[in-house]
């Protein structure tokens, strides 16, 4: 497979099929949890201004795949979607704002003394547009279930008072976040890092990755047989020329906050991507599949200005050198 192959999922401008009640899609995390993979969303549903989680899965037994994803409806009513969790405990600081960019992790908590499910996600109170704070939903057997606080804020002058768009492993009994701080309004984008022994405390001191000017949005590692590999997202939210714009790819022995460590990142895609989540074939070992967001405009005059999608990448790793720009 000499050359990627891009497969569009969800559309907004499409439609959702059965399920009317979606007015958009974006920011996914795609995990297999027993005998399913699954994939867990952002959204809003029609008629609601609030973000909120949904999910979609491919068949039981399923190989991960870029098609054949199905989302989640309501029981009661198959036009809507399944909210994945409710805000009871949650709303003074993901309410009217919103849940954006979900991440998976899986790692060992301390305090329960045992291996726990969370999605990671930034929060905001009063917008859309934050500011934002870091927190998770937790897989209690039966229910995700939201928490009473963020877990991870802004400490730092740099940061600007807001953080997002967290991607975390569970290694060396470490629960390790890479995050975004600054805002999209102020074309102020720093990539930084911090860790913790249980993924709620004592997070290490924040330091920076990537500086404002790189315009890094998303750093997304995984762990593979041979080491690590990350997937990350140039953005470009101020309409000014930026020539890296796009997906990038990169491997290292350990995953590492220091970007030196990793290999010389390869471009794989043109402008337009961010949010990656990047996954191994289970058929083909050197086959990635890299789920991201992307958008189009409305061009029909009714709604929002931008069309929202989720995409796929799929890509040989040992094609890699053929696809550097």
């Amino acid at each position: 497979m000499a050359q990627p192959i891009h497969t569009r999922i969800f559309d907004a401008g499409q439609g959702y099929g059965a399920i009317t009640g979606l007015r958009t899609l974006v920011d996914c995390t795609v995990v297999k949890r027993e005998k399913r993979w699954w994939m867990y969303l952002c959204g809003a549903e029609t008629g609601s201004h609030e973000i909120d989680m949904f999910s979609a899965s491919l068949p039981e037994g399923a190989p991960l795949s870029a098609t054949g994803w199905s989302l989640t409806a309501r029981t009661d009513d198959p036009t809507r979607p399944a909210l994945l969790a409710g805000k009871s405990r949650s709303h003074w600081w993901d309410g009217a704002g919103g849940r954006h960019c979900v991440s998976y992790a899986r790692g060992w908590d301390p305090r329960a003394h045992a291996w726990v499910d969370r999605l990671y996600y930034a929060g905001a109170a009063r917008d859309f547009m934050g500011p934002y704070a870091i927190g998770y939903l937790e897989w209690d057997d039966e229910n995700w279930l939201d928490q009473e606080a963020p877990v991870f804020t802004a400490n730092e002058y740099w940061e600007r008072g807001s953080v997002y768009e967290p991607n975390l492993i569970y290694d060396n009994d470490r629960w390790k976040l890479w995050y975004v701080a600054g805002a999209n309004q102020d074309d102020y984008l720093v990539q930084g890092y911090a860790e913790s022994p249980d993924g709620r405390t004592k997070w290490s001191h924040h330091r920076i990755v990537f500086p404002p000017e790189d315009k890094v949005f998303d750093f997304c590692p995984a762990r593979f047989e041979h080491g690590y590999e990350a997937v990350f997202a140039r953005v470009n939210v101020s309409g000014a020329e930026l020539p890296k714009t796009g997906l990038w790819w990169c491997e290292a022995e350990e995953p590492s906050p220091d970007i030196s460590r990793w290999s010389e990142p390869i471009r794989i895609s043109g402008p337009g991507p961010w949010k990656p989540v990047l996954l191994q074939s289970e058929t083909d070992p050197n086959r990635r599949f890299v789920f991201h967001d992307n958008q189009y405009p409305n061009t029909t005059g009714r709604g929002i200005p931008i069309h929202f999608t989720v995409d796929c990448l799929e890509f040989d790793r040992q094609s890699l050198p053929k696809l550097a720009p």
